[in-house]
């Protein structure tokens, strides 16, 4: 078909020639030919959900952002980098991250962060970089970081970590994967305060003896002290009891007319 065949035909061939349209882009946004989203402080209080499906950075940081809830954000295959510094995240649902399994670099550091669970990161199977740097976590539990098979840089600096036995498991992931761990020297112990400002990775297999040879509190101390005297009584009970009817078993058998009629008993 020619261009040169009337006014109906130009517009075709005008239309044709013109560039598709680009993805849509959040108005709080700004996004590049290339994937870039940047979403950074608009006083956002939620993840945009119109993001084009070829987002492959998205930056979120500085805003107003307290949860991810189930499934906070749209399918985003491509997505390699997401970031979510300096918001007011408190909770990270365990379904919130589905759908970003090319991941890989999350930044998650300066938020309100106190508890995180395996299934959170279950979905990031490709994850290379977390940084969970000033929150607020005083321990995390081994498996959170064993769900991230493809993890080689992590940051856990400027959290008011506690130094008791429940620090045991990340403290010999942290030790088997020295070479993975960000800024050493800021992973300190916030409490016991004896131990406050203390290296974390300065402790040794002897600081942890005590927890290893007994995991019993003076709770269960208490219930083993109640409950052996109240065995050894309940036992002599028992035995004086059982002592009494096989006392009476034996009479009746010796002489059991004297059961059924005992004033003939008396009587001899």
């Amino acid at each position: 078909m020619g261009c040169w065949r009337g006014p109906s035909a130009v517009l075709v061939c005008l239309l044709l020639l013109r560039p598709p349209p680009s993805p849509a882009c959040p108005a709080a946004c700004h996004c590049s030919s290339l994937g870039e989203v940047d979403c950074s402080a608009h006083a956002l209080r939620e993840v945009p959900q119109n993001l084009a499906t070829n987002t492959s950075t998205l930056w979120l940081g500085y805003n107003f952002i307290t949860v991810l809830g189930p499934r906070s954000f749209p399918s985003l295959p491509g997505l390699l980098l997401l970031s979510l510094p300096h918001n007011r995240l408190g909770f990270i649902h365990r379904q919130a991250l589905l759908g970003l399994g090319a991941l890989q670099e999350l930044d998650l550091s300066n938020n309100y962060l106190t508890v995180l669970t395996p299934e959170t990161f279950l979905p990031l199977s490709s994850l290379v970089t977390l940084n969970l740097g000033s929150n607020r976590l005083e321990g995390l539990e081994p498996g959170v970081l064993q769900s991230l098979p493809q993890l080689q840089a992590l940051l856990l600096q400027d959290n008011p970590w506690m130094c008791s036995c429940d620090i045991l498991p990340l403290w010999r992931w942290l030790s088997h994967n020295r070479e993975k761990v960000q800024e050493k020297n800021l992973l300190l112990c916030r409490v016991p305060e004896q131990l406050n400002k203390y290296p974390i990775m300065a402790f040794g297999n002897e600081s942890f003896r005590q927890c290893q040879e007994t995991s019993l509190s003076a709770w269960h101390y208490i219930v083993f002290l109640t409950i052996g005297p109240f065995s050894f009584m309940a036992s002599i009970f028992f035995c004086t009891f059982m002592g009494f009817m096989t006392v009476v078993y034996h009479n009746l058998r010796r002489d059991p007319h004297c059961w059924k009629r005992p004033h003939i008993c008396r009587g001899h």
